[in-house]
């Protein structure tokens, strides 16, 4: 796969370092795959964009599923990911997750993350949606996250590990055959390096978080931006299932207006069997399927979604008041204190909840390795498609794979080993190859992105918000070709530009995909259509930055390595 030769407009690197691996990411995956890497004896950095424990791990609430509880079995999960999955999960990507999670996160409790236990001492386990076994770990209540992301830092402090903290990741180095040379940076301000920069590296490990900013109302933090999405397609990487955009069904309502990251209420607080109400105490996921509540996240967000519209209502309620003030203290205090905060208290009253973004079950396309069609450019976390989720994530899968997939990365890096030679990148390019969006298009395309592209879908919206995010790129476009103007290269203006590539790709491919399967719901398109459907779709970067979009032979992914040269005879 060749790179495109694009690359975002920013001064050329005044500042570089070298290492052997570079990983882009400070959550689960990043850290896991820094550490693994470093115990395998490679010199490693990590970069992330804000401080070490800033990232969407930090935020994760519920928990991470393995098949640790008696009488639990990885096949079971296995058949549970795949239902959730709606038919396109890779099943050997799926065997791979449930086989080798429960040992990855024993290594985990190794490394010093501290989960709940029950007063028998082993792991206190729960359910949440999809599963049909208590098999969430969870720590601190419903602060998992924040409890992993803790040992995991403190891991990487106490090894000495080398990072770079407030850094962008701009491009990817590549060198004259197209493989991986390293990445641009830039530094905002603090710690030893300030401004733009690179990192030299062989092997460079995408573990950037998900997109979630592309849309007004998110769970996820501000730093979701797509950069990692974006750049893999910049460097010519190919992405998969980005239109399966997976909303989270209760997420604290603050009102119509709200924009931004916003409170989640975890699905575990339904798994302790909190009901789904409406206005007037009735109870609407009953009789819609079989696990009422705790159905995979889809068909809840559908169900509430369904039920605003017949009520003409913004939202619907969680009705938890017979948890007592015990529970909700002890088993979920990080949700009490957010809705506390925002003048409701569960303990008394129902919590509203309306949809809102959450997880990209799609991403850089990847094989069972993390390898990405760019020789030496890895992936794993949110930002990767390894085909685990299909086409709806079953919840409290995304630690979990994080988590193995970091460690099949870092295993395959130590494995094939690193040529001894530093590889040359490319010149910097003299004249800016992507123009730079304002910092306001974030807002125009968040709003573009909700209203044609959200939840629910049809024809007519996809091609009013594909004709709107074209008019973006054309206007940035024809203003650097006519006059040479481009907005001020800065975080917000890389931000913006990334999101708006983001943007571009997703609605491209829920366009093309003229069904209704797992997250992803055409009004338009109602049912499953498995004939016609049960493909992949998967869009690559041009050089002249238009699109190249094409569905797969079958539900499994080509290869991502080039196909060998042949022996001469």
């Amino acid at each position: 796969m060749s790179s495109t030769g694009i690359r975002l407009h920013a001064p050329a690197p005044g500042w570089s370092i070298s290492a052997d691996v570079v990983v882009v990411g400070s959550g689960v995956a990043g850290l896991t795959a820094a550490l693994r890497c470093e115990a395998a004896g490679l010199t490693t950095v990590v970069v992330t964009k804000a401080r070490l424990d800033d990232g969407s791990t930090r935020w994760a609430q519920g928990g991470i599923a393995a098949a640790l509880g008696e009488g639990d079995t990885p096949e079971q999960h296995l058949d549970d990911t795949l239902v959730a999955g709606a038919g396109l999960c890779d099943e050997e990507a799926v065997r791979i997750l449930v086989t080798e999670g429960p040992d990855a996160v024993r290594r985990l409790i190794e490394t010093g993350a501290q989960f709940d236990e029950s007063s028998e001492g082993g792991l206190e386990l729960t359910r949440e949606g999809g599963h049909h076994r208590r098999r969430i770990a969870h720590a601190g209540g419903d602060a998992t996250g924040a409890e992993i992301s803790r040992a995991l830092v403190e891991a990487v402090r106490a090894r000495g590990l080398r990072t770079v903290e407030n850094a962008l990741v701009l491009d990817l180095l590549t060198d004259a055959e197209g493989r991986t040379a390293g990445v641009t940076l830039h530094v905002m301000g603090e710690g030893q390096h300030d401004g733009v920069g690179a990192v030299h590296a062989p092997a460079v490990v995408l573990a950037t978080g998900g997109m979630g900013q592309v849309f007004s109302a998110t769970t996820n933090p501000s730093v979701s931006t797509g950069d990692g999405v974006a750049l893999a397609l910049r460097a010519g990487a190919e992405v998969s299932d980005l239109e399966f955009v997976q909303f989270h069904p209760t997420v604290l309502f603050l009102g119509p207006d709200a924009e931004g990251q916003q409170p989640l209420v975890s699905e575990a607080v339904r798994g302790e069997d909190a009901h789904l109400v409406d206005a007037d105490g009735v109870r609407f996921m009953q009789g819609q399927h079989e696990l009422a509540e705790l159905a995979p996240r889809d068909i809840v967000a559908k169900g509430i979604l369904r039920r605003m519209q017949e009520q003409e209502a913004e939202h619907m309620f969680l009705d938890a008041r017979h948890f007592g003030a015990d529970m909700w203290e002890h088993r979920f205090p990080t949700i009490l204190a957010a809705c506390r905060a925002h003048g409701i208290d569960p303990v008394t009253e129902p919590i509203p909840v309306a949809p809102a973004a959450h997880y990209a079950s799609g991403g850089v396309r990847t094989d069972s390795r993390g390898r990405t069609t760019v020789p030496g450019l890895y992936a794993c976390g949110e930002v990767a498609c390894t085909g685990v989720h299909g086409a709806n994530r079953l919840a409290s899968n995304s630690l979990l794979e994080g988590l193995v997939y970091a460690e099949r990365i870092a295993a395959d890096i130590a494995a094939n080993g690193l040529d001894a030679r530093l590889p040359q990148p490319l010149p910097h390019p003299e004249i800016p190859e992507h123009p730079l969006l304002t910092p306001e298009a974030r807002f125009t395309i968040q709003r573009i992105m909700t209203n044609g592209a959200g939840v629910l879908r049809s024809a007519e919206s996809l091609a009013k918000a594909a004709d709107q995010l074209q008019q973006l790129h054309t206007d940035a476009r024809d203003a650097l070709a006519e006059n040479g103007k481009t907005a001020e290269a800065g975080v917000d203006t890389w931000e913006a530009t990334n999101l708006l590539c983001v943007a571009r790709v997703l609605v491209a491919a829920a366009r093309l995909r003229e069904e209704t399967r797992g997250c992803h719901w055409r009004e338009d398109r109602p049912e499953r259509d498995d004939t016609t459907w049960r493909r992949h779709i998967v869009v690559r970067l041009n050089p002249d930055r238009t699109l190249a979009v094409h569905t797969t032979d079958t539900t499994n992914f080509p290869t991502t390595l080039p196909p060998k040269a042949p022996q001469e005879q």
